[in-house]
């Protein structure tokens, strides 16, 4: 898997996550899914994207961005 698929994997639990529990718990849940929005679109403009970032200090990400589950390879 490529980082990039992750990293919108992430964003679309958080966003359904932070829904979830706006409907069922709390309005206040949505700011969840506006802060997963606004880290997309800032990671588009300035290229740093958080889990990106951890993924490639603990080595699971190769040179050509793809993540190897449990290590370095």
């Amino acid at each position: 898997m490529k980082t990039d698929s992750l990293v919108r994997l992430l964003a679309g639990v958080v966003v359904l996550t932070g829904t979830a529990l706006a409907h069922y718990v709390n309005p206040w849940w949505l700011l969840l899914p506006a802060f997963a929005g606004l880290n997309l679109i800032q990671s588009v403009f300035t290229g740093f994207c958080p889990p990106t970032l951890v993924l490639r200090k603990l080595g699971w990400v190769d040179a050509a961005d793809v993540i190897h589950w449990g290590g370095r390879r």
